[in-house]
Protein backbone atom coordinates (compact mmCIF):
# COMPACT_ATOMS: atom_id res chain seq x y z
CA UNK A 1 0.00 0.00 0.00
CA UNK A 2 1.04 3.64 -0.42
CA UNK A 3 0.88 6.09 2.43
CA UNK A 4 -1.50 8.99 2.08
CA UNK A 5 0.90 11.83 1.41
CA UNK A 6 4.53 12.53 0.74
CA UNK A 7 4.41 15.99 2.40
CA UNK A 8 4.79 16.38 6.14
CA UNK A 9 1.53 16.64 8.08
CA UNK A 10 2.73 19.07 10.74
CA UNK A 11 -0.47 18.91 12.79
CA UNK A 12 -0.29 15.12 12.83
CA UNK A 13 3.36 15.14 13.83
CA UNK A 14 2.61 17.57 16.65
CA UNK A 15 -0.29 15.45 17.89
CA UNK A 16 1.82 12.28 17.95
CA UNK A 17 4.88 13.82 19.59
CA UNK A 18 2.98 15.87 22.16
CA UNK A 19 1.21 12.80 23.53
CA UNK A 20 4.18 10.44 23.25
CA UNK A 21 4.76 7.80 25.91
CA UNK A 22 8.27 6.77 26.87
CA UNK A 23 9.30 3.21 27.67
CA UNK A 24 12.15 2.67 30.14
CA UNK A 25 13.83 -0.49 31.34
CA UNK A 26 14.27 -0.75 35.14
CA UNK A 27 18.07 -0.97 35.01
CA UNK A 28 20.53 1.01 37.11
CA UNK A 29 20.32 3.92 34.68
CA UNK A 30 16.57 4.29 35.24
CA UNK A 31 16.78 7.07 37.85
CA UNK A 32 19.02 9.19 35.65
CA UNK A 33 17.12 8.53 32.44
CA UNK A 34 13.71 9.46 33.78
CA UNK A 35 15.00 12.90 34.81
CA UNK A 36 15.43 13.80 31.14
CA UNK A 37 11.74 13.28 30.36
CA UNK A 38 9.13 16.07 30.47
CA UNK A 39 7.50 16.77 33.84
CA UNK A 40 4.48 14.54 34.30
CA UNK A 41 5.36 12.38 31.28
CA UNK A 42 3.74 9.01 30.82
CA UNK A 43 6.39 6.37 31.46
CA UNK A 44 6.01 2.68 30.64
CA UNK A 45 8.30 0.42 32.69
CA UNK A 46 9.25 -2.95 31.26
CA UNK A 47 9.68 -6.28 32.99
CA UNK A 48 13.33 -7.31 32.79
CA UNK A 49 14.37 -10.95 32.31
CA UNK A 50 17.31 -10.29 34.63
CA UNK A 51 15.50 -8.34 37.36
CA UNK A 52 11.99 -9.79 37.35
CA UNK A 53 8.56 -8.32 38.06
CA UNK A 54 9.47 -7.03 41.54
CA UNK A 55 11.88 -4.45 40.13
CA UNK A 56 9.17 -3.23 37.76
CA UNK A 57 6.76 -2.69 40.63
CA UNK A 58 9.41 -0.97 42.74
CA UNK A 59 10.31 1.48 39.96
CA UNK A 60 6.62 2.06 39.29
CA UNK A 61 6.05 3.07 42.89
CA UNK A 62 9.12 5.33 42.77
CA UNK A 63 8.17 7.05 39.51
CA UNK A 64 4.54 7.52 40.55
CA UNK A 65 5.66 9.15 43.80
CA UNK A 66 7.80 11.53 41.73
CA UNK A 67 4.74 12.69 39.79
CA UNK A 68 4.98 10.67 36.60
CA UNK A 69 2.04 8.93 34.98
CA UNK A 70 3.30 5.34 35.09
CA UNK A 71 2.28 2.29 33.05
CA UNK A 72 3.97 -0.85 34.39
CA UNK A 73 4.40 -3.95 32.26
CA UNK A 74 2.82 -6.85 34.13
CA UNK A 75 4.31 -9.64 32.04
CA UNK A 76 2.27 -12.79 32.57
CA UNK A 77 5.10 -15.32 32.51
CA UNK A 78 6.91 -13.44 35.31
CA UNK A 79 4.00 -13.58 37.78
CA UNK A 80 4.11 -16.66 39.99
CA UNK A 81 0.46 -17.11 40.91
CA UNK A 82 -2.84 -15.45 41.77
CA UNK A 83 -1.56 -14.41 45.22
CA UNK A 84 1.37 -12.51 43.70
CA UNK A 85 -0.94 -10.96 41.11
CA UNK A 86 -3.20 -9.66 43.88
CA UNK A 87 -0.20 -8.30 45.77
CA UNK A 88 1.05 -6.51 42.64
CA UNK A 89 -2.39 -5.05 41.90
CA UNK A 90 -2.72 -3.88 45.48
CA UNK A 91 0.61 -2.06 45.36
CA UNK A 92 -0.16 -0.48 42.00
CA UNK A 93 -3.52 0.83 43.15
CA UNK A 94 -1.91 2.22 46.31
CA UNK A 95 0.64 4.02 44.11
CA UNK A 96 -2.14 5.61 42.07
CA UNK A 97 -1.57 3.57 38.90
CA UNK A 98 -4.62 3.47 36.62
CA UNK A 99 -3.07 2.03 33.44
CA UNK A 100 -1.20 -1.25 33.00
CA UNK A 101 0.24 -3.11 30.03
CA UNK A 102 -0.04 -6.91 29.96
CA UNK A 103 2.32 -8.74 27.57
CA UNK A 104 2.97 -12.46 27.69
CA UNK A 105 6.64 -11.98 28.57
CA UNK A 106 9.73 -13.47 26.98
CA UNK A 107 10.70 -16.09 29.56
CA UNK A 108 11.15 -19.52 28.00
CA UNK A 109 9.53 -21.09 31.07
CA UNK A 110 6.87 -19.23 33.06
CA UNK A 111 7.67 -18.37 36.66
CA UNK A 112 4.47 -20.02 37.78
CA UNK A 113 0.79 -20.24 36.90
CA UNK A 114 0.42 -17.98 33.90
CA UNK A 115 1.48 -19.16 30.46
CA UNK A 116 0.00 -16.23 28.53
CA UNK A 117 -1.28 -12.69 28.79
CA UNK A 118 -4.81 -14.00 28.28
CA UNK A 119 -4.60 -16.21 31.37
CA UNK A 120 -3.39 -13.30 33.50
CA UNK A 121 -6.10 -10.98 32.13
CA UNK A 122 -8.78 -13.52 33.04
CA UNK A 123 -7.33 -13.93 36.53
CA UNK A 124 -7.17 -10.16 37.02
CA UNK A 125 -10.80 -9.83 35.91
CA UNK A 126 -11.76 -12.27 38.67
CA UNK A 127 -10.18 -10.10 41.39
CA UNK A 128 -11.62 -6.97 42.98
CA UNK A 129 -9.07 -4.75 41.23
CA UNK A 130 -10.00 -2.61 38.25
CA UNK A 131 -7.73 -0.44 36.13
CA UNK A 132 -9.06 2.29 33.87
CA UNK A 133 -6.75 1.27 31.03
CA UNK A 134 -5.26 -2.11 30.10
CA UNK A 135 -2.98 -2.53 27.11
CA UNK A 136 -2.18 -5.65 25.11
CA UNK A 137 0.43 -6.36 22.43
CA UNK A 138 0.10 -6.12 18.66
CA UNK A 139 2.54 -7.40 16.01
CA UNK A 140 2.49 -5.38 12.74
CA UNK A 141 5.29 -7.50 11.25
CA UNK A 142 4.30 -10.81 12.78
CA UNK A 143 6.04 -12.95 15.36
CA UNK A 144 9.00 -15.29 14.93
CA UNK A 145 7.37 -18.18 16.77
CA UNK A 146 3.66 -17.66 16.09
CA UNK A 147 1.89 -17.56 12.73
CA UNK A 148 -0.56 -14.81 11.81
CA UNK A 149 -3.61 -17.00 12.45
CA UNK A 150 -2.43 -17.78 15.98
CA UNK A 151 -1.68 -14.12 16.66
CA UNK A 152 -5.12 -13.09 15.44
CA UNK A 153 -6.84 -15.67 17.63
CA UNK A 154 -4.81 -14.55 20.65
CA UNK A 155 -5.76 -10.91 20.11
CA UNK A 156 -9.43 -11.81 19.71
CA UNK A 157 -9.33 -13.59 23.09
CA UNK A 158 -7.56 -10.73 24.86
CA UNK A 159 -9.41 -7.80 23.29
CA UNK A 160 -12.51 -7.95 25.56
CA UNK A 161 -10.25 -7.45 28.60
CA UNK A 162 -8.26 -4.56 27.11
CA UNK A 163 -8.78 -0.89 26.28
CA UNK A 164 -5.89 -0.38 23.83
CA UNK A 165 -3.11 -2.08 21.88
CA UNK A 166 0.62 -1.28 21.87
CA UNK A 167 2.53 -2.47 18.82
CA UNK A 168 5.91 -4.12 18.94
CA UNK A 169 8.84 -2.15 17.57
CA UNK A 170 8.47 -1.45 13.87
CA UNK A 171 10.34 0.88 11.52
CA UNK A 172 7.90 0.75 8.61
CA UNK A 173 4.83 3.04 8.72
CA UNK A 174 3.27 1.22 5.77
CA UNK A 175 3.41 -2.06 7.69
CA UNK A 176 1.78 -0.42 10.71
CA UNK A 177 -1.05 1.15 8.70
CA UNK A 178 -1.69 -2.07 6.75
CA UNK A 179 -1.80 -4.04 10.02
CA UNK A 180 -4.28 -1.58 11.56
CA UNK A 181 -6.49 -1.91 8.49
CA UNK A 182 -6.32 -5.69 8.84
CA UNK A 183 -7.34 -5.79 12.50
CA UNK A 184 -10.14 -3.28 11.85
CA UNK A 185 -11.41 -5.57 9.10
CA UNK A 186 -11.52 -8.37 11.70
CA UNK A 187 -13.64 -6.21 13.98
CA UNK A 188 -10.94 -5.21 16.50
CA UNK A 189 -11.65 -1.56 17.28
CA UNK A 190 -9.28 -0.93 20.21
CA UNK A 191 -7.15 2.24 19.95
CA UNK A 192 -3.59 1.60 18.80
CA UNK A 193 -0.45 3.00 20.38
CA UNK A 194 2.32 2.61 17.79
CA UNK A 195 5.67 1.43 19.14
CA UNK A 196 8.57 3.33 17.59
CA UNK A 197 12.31 3.36 18.35
CA UNK A 198 13.89 6.36 19.98
CA UNK A 199 17.13 7.93 18.79
CA UNK A 200 19.95 5.40 18.91
CA UNK A 201 23.24 4.56 17.25
CA UNK A 202 24.07 1.26 15.65
CA UNK A 203 26.68 0.16 18.19
CA UNK A 204 24.40 0.90 21.12
CA UNK A 205 21.53 -0.91 19.45
CA UNK A 206 23.64 -4.04 19.06
CA UNK A 207 24.67 -3.90 22.72
CA UNK A 208 21.12 -3.39 23.95
CA UNK A 209 19.66 -6.09 21.75
CA UNK A 210 21.78 -8.65 23.56
CA UNK A 211 21.47 -7.09 27.01
CA UNK A 212 17.68 -7.17 27.05
CA UNK A 213 17.55 -10.73 25.83
CA UNK A 214 16.13 -10.34 22.33
CA UNK A 215 18.68 -12.78 20.97
CA UNK A 216 21.27 -12.41 18.28
CA UNK A 217 21.70 -8.80 17.11
CA UNK A 218 21.27 -9.68 13.45
CA UNK A 219 18.10 -11.59 14.30
CA UNK A 220 16.83 -8.53 16.14
CA UNK A 221 17.42 -6.33 13.11
CA UNK A 222 15.74 -8.87 10.86
CA UNK A 223 12.66 -8.94 13.08
CA UNK A 224 12.26 -5.16 12.98
CA UNK A 225 12.81 -3.88 9.47
CA UNK A 226 15.28 -6.14 7.71
CA UNK A 227 19.03 -5.83 7.87
CA UNK A 228 19.51 -4.07 4.53
CA UNK A 229 16.81 -1.47 5.14
CA UNK A 230 18.06 -0.70 8.61
CA UNK A 231 21.72 -0.41 7.58
CA UNK A 232 20.74 1.85 4.68
CA UNK A 233 19.03 4.21 7.12
CA UNK A 234 22.01 4.16 9.46
CA UNK A 235 24.51 4.90 6.72
CA UNK A 236 22.41 7.80 5.50
CA UNK A 237 22.25 9.27 8.99
CA UNK A 238 25.95 8.73 9.82
CA UNK A 239 25.28 5.90 12.23
CA UNK A 240 22.43 7.40 14.23
CA UNK A 241 18.81 6.42 13.76
CA UNK A 242 16.12 9.08 14.22
CA UNK A 243 12.49 8.07 13.67
CA UNK A 244 11.52 11.04 11.47
CA UNK A 245 10.35 8.99 8.49
CA UNK A 246 8.29 6.74 10.73
CA UNK A 247 6.54 9.61 12.53
CA UNK A 248 6.01 11.51 9.29
CA UNK A 249 4.46 8.42 7.72
CA UNK A 250 2.03 7.96 10.61
CA UNK A 251 1.12 11.64 10.97
CA UNK A 252 -1.63 11.80 8.28
CA UNK A 253 -3.55 9.13 10.20
CA UNK A 254 -3.19 10.71 13.64
CA UNK A 255 -6.71 12.15 13.82
CA UNK A 256 -8.52 9.64 11.63
CA UNK A 257 -11.08 7.74 13.75
CA UNK A 258 -11.03 4.84 11.28
CA UNK A 259 -7.44 4.07 12.32
CA UNK A 260 -7.81 5.01 15.98
CA UNK A 261 -4.22 5.98 16.68
CA UNK A 262 -3.96 6.52 20.42
CA UNK A 263 -0.44 7.93 20.00
CA UNK A 264 3.14 6.71 19.88
CA UNK A 265 5.00 4.57 22.36
CA UNK A 266 8.72 5.37 22.25
CA UNK A 267 11.09 2.50 22.96
CA UNK A 268 13.90 4.65 24.39
CA UNK A 269 16.26 1.78 25.27
CA UNK A 270 17.17 4.04 28.20
CA UNK A 271 18.64 6.70 25.94
CA UNK A 272 16.23 9.46 26.84
CA UNK A 273 18.39 12.61 26.40
CA UNK A 274 18.90 12.09 22.66
CA UNK A 275 15.32 11.02 22.11
CA UNK A 276 13.86 13.95 24.03
CA UNK A 277 16.12 16.43 22.24
CA UNK A 278 14.94 15.03 18.93
CA UNK A 279 11.27 15.22 20.01
CA UNK A 280 11.58 18.84 21.13
CA UNK A 281 13.42 19.78 17.94
CA UNK A 282 10.62 18.33 15.82
CA UNK A 283 7.98 20.11 17.87
CA UNK A 284 9.77 23.43 17.54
Amino acid sequence: MALRTQSVDKAGVEALLTSARFELMPFESFDEEIDHLPDGATVAITTSPQLGIERTVEKTEQAAAAGYDVVPHIAARYVEDRAQLIDIADRLVAAGVTDIFVPGGDREEPAGTFESAYELLVALEETDYEFEEIGITGYPEGHDFLDDETLAAAMDRKAPYATYIVTQLCYDPEAVIAWIEAIRARGVDLPVEVGIPGVMNYKRLMEISQKVGVGDSIEFLRKTTGVLGFVKQLVGSRGTYEPDDLVDGLAPYADDPEYGLRGIHVYTFNQTPDTEQWRRRRLS
